[in-house]
């Protein structure tokens, strides 16, 4: 999280979820993202997009948010990236495990929200539901967040998320809660839901 005067923000794009997908897969995916962050966190509303590429066990993804806390004059803006890597799964397997890492970085709308930057490592487990005519991936993804502040110094804290992957053929919804404590006591959370279109490749996969 990001200590400063206006109060204190948790997860990699701020304002929003960890997302991930244990399971990963191929092809491009589309994503827009909404969320809304609790009081500790800040507040008010983000809007944001992300594209992902799967290339069967690697997904890398960017996006770019936009968070406009409660009392702000300014939205915040984050751009950044991941790279998912799955260890575990497939279609004979019930379980999904892969590693996460990933980095943003915000901008700074007043000398009480400096610039930032944001790196995550983490780990998720998911266990898929088929199911006819769609599927279900829920998850659980603990890890690391170290932020950066320009002028400010470095902290290093756990979060974590629960969320769900549902698929019904090309489009798709998606909602996490992430949570992290904060320094100053109290938990920043946050809850995202979204939606999704996959666009499969001519990858030779």
């Amino acid at each position: 999280m990001i200590a400063c005067a206006a109060g204190p923000v948790a997860a990699q794009w701020l304002g929003e979820p960890v997302w991930n997908s244990p399971k990963g897969g191929t092809g491009l995916t589309i994503s827009g993202d909404y969320a809304k962050p609790n009081s500790d966190y800040g507040k008010g509303n983000t809007w944001g997009g992300r594209a992902a590429l799967g290339l069967g066990t690697l997904t890398v993804s960017v996006g770019v948010e936009s968070w406009k806390p409660d009392l702000a004059t300014k939205a915040i803006t984050s751009f950044g990236g991941n790279a998912d890597f799955r260890l575990i799964g497939g279609s004979l397997l019930p379980v999904a495990v892969n590693v996460q890492v990933g980095a943003a970085r915000s901008d700074s709308t007043a000398t009480s929200r400096p610039a930032a930057t944001r790196v995550i490592g983490a780990v998720g487990i998911s266990v898929p539901l088929p199911t006819p005519g769609f599927s279900v991936e829920p998850y659980f993804s603990p890890g690391i967040r170290y932020t950066s502040v320009s002028g400010g110094g470095n902290t290093t804290k756990f979060g974590y998320v629960f969320g769900a992957n549902l698929s019904f053929g090309v489009l798709g919804a998606h909602l996490a809660y992430d949570n992290e404590k904060l320094a100053g006591g109290g938990s920043g959370g946050v809850f995202g839901v979204g939606l999704h279109a996959g666009i499969h490749l001519p990858l030779g996969m």
